[in-house]
């Protein structure tokens, strides 16, 4: 008897704490929805005006706000694309015109050996 009355307490002891912690998940998602009103809030509020001065309208405060977040979002992810890259090391546009022009001038300088030799040979002969 003594065993299944401890098991009994586990088994409730485990069910408050889920609860619990559930409870607690629920708490942090109201301050999240809390603070999205608010900045939903605080948006709605915000006067902004476009290049002629007149007001806009919540929809294209909105679509300004999208555009906004959309460039920060490009700017962050193109700094981010350059810090891959330069971990990784691979070459850049840069770069690879740098070796194409060294390429080109070991061509030239192929090509001038190759007619030195070529010259060489005419007068040994």
């Amino acid at each position: 008897m003594k065993a299944r009355t401890l098991l009994e307490l586990v088994t409730l002891s485990t069910t408050l704490y889920t609860i619990s912690k559930e409870t607690q998940v629920l708490e942090k998602l109201g301050e999240l929805g809390e603070k999205g009103k608010k900045k939903i809030n605080s948006l709605v509020k915000e006067r902004v005006y476009d290049d002629k001065g007149n007001e806009m309208e919540f929809v294209e405060k909105m679509l300004q706000k999208a555009k906004e977040a959309k460039e920060d979002l490009d700017i962050k992810i193109t700094g981010l694309i350059e810090d891959f890259y330069e971990k990784i090391n691979v070459a850049h546009v840069k770069q690879i015109e740098v070796l194409e022009q060294k390429l080109a001038e070991m061509n030239k300088s192929l090509v001038n050996s190759e007619s030195r030799i070529n010259q060489l040979e005419k007068n040994a002969v």
